[in-house]
């Protein structure tokens, strides 16, 4: 496990410099604005378009909200009057994922350049909008936002590398659907099958598991994690993390993040600059066998929850 915690760590760094190179954003942020965006029942709109303004502050929130409230109005008229649970689902299909006079002929596509968001630009809810390419992250949560609007009983879900939706009908039945293939039906199996993960994860509810409005606002607010790992801001990254964990401690995903800043902390303050272990001074030396101890603690961790090295790091 050691092993593991230590190469993944390295491992992330190698991939932090280089995300670090392609953007110019900074996020300063204090833990205080971070507990703020888990208000009791603060819209999942809005704590996307909070965390997206904080990430890139040229984020037109107000333009975004508008479009997002019209297209649920376009929606809601496609669906009818007094249309029910099933209809709304329909048309919310059809607006986004099928060609029509409703959204100009330009439906709302995967991007297979970039399916699971790595470039950070990538990631905004507003690029998405722009462009209509979207990835796993920013499909599932547009879908969402939208079907909260109609008043559908949706939220977010994890898998490997994935987000999708988790959507209870007029019947109480639950389904899995996925935002990045039409919105259709999913069974848990089939992802399984496609994104391979361990049994303990999914006895653990790591993956697979419908998340409740903490969970799906850390989910969220994670992106401010990543993004304060690839401007090579390791302390802020943990203390974004921490206050993160306090609402959902069993984020896995995020506990392999702390660890990486942790590990990063290690590689940016002794790589390459004591020959020996003796020559450490002794003050940094207590600070690295803690950072050492933490990495440990938070990859350990995120292994007792079910995740494995091989589910990856970044969504």
């Amino acid at each position: 496990m050691r092993t593991v915690a230590v190469l993944m760590a390295l491992l992330w760094f190698f991939a932090v410099s280089a995300f670090s190179q392609t953007t110019g954003w900074t996020a300063k942020l204090t833990r205080a604005e971070v507990q703020d965006l888990f208000q009791e029942r603060l819209d999942l709109l809005e704590v996307k378009l909070a965390v997206d303004h904080i990430v890139d502050p040229t984020t037109d929130l107000a333009s975004s909200r508008a479009t997002i409230d019209q297209m649920a109005a376009d929606v809601l008229r496609m669906a009818g009057e007094n249309a029910g649970s099933a209809q709304k689902l329909e048309a919310l299909k059809r607006y986004l994922y099928e060609s029509g006079e409703w959204n100009q002929h330009r439906p709302f596509t995967y991007d297979l350049g970039d399916p699971l968001g790595e470039n950070p630009a990538n990631r905004l809810l507003q690029r998405y909008l722009d462009t209509r390419q979207g990835n796993c992250i920013t499909m599932p949560i547009l879908f969402l936002a939208l079907g909260q609007r109609l008043g559908l009983k949706m939220t977010l879900a994890q898998a490997p590398l994935h987000v999708f939706i988790k959507y209870t009908d007029d019947a109480g039945s639950t389904w899995n659907l996925e935002a990045t293939s039409g919105g259709g039906f999913t069974r848990d199996l089939w992802y399984r099958q496609k994104l391979p993960m361990s049994d303990e994860a999914v006895a653990n509810g790591t993956y697979l598991r419908a998340l409740d409005h903490e969970e799906a606002v850390a989910l969220i607010a994670s992106f401010l994690v990543e993004h304060h790992l690839a401007e090579g801001q390791f302390e802020a990254a943990i203390s974004t993390a921490d206050v993160i964990l306090q609402h959902s401690p069993d984020f896995a995903y995020l506990l392999v993040k702390k660890g990486s800043a942790y590990g990063s902390l290690l590689r940016r303050e002794l790589a390459g600059k004591y020959p020996q272990a003796s020559d450490i001074p002794p003050d940094l030396k207590a600070k690295a066998d803690r950072w050492y101890g933490e990495n440990l603690a938070a990859f350990a961790q995120a292994e007792a929850l079910g995740w494995r090295p091989q589910d990856g790091q970044a969504p």
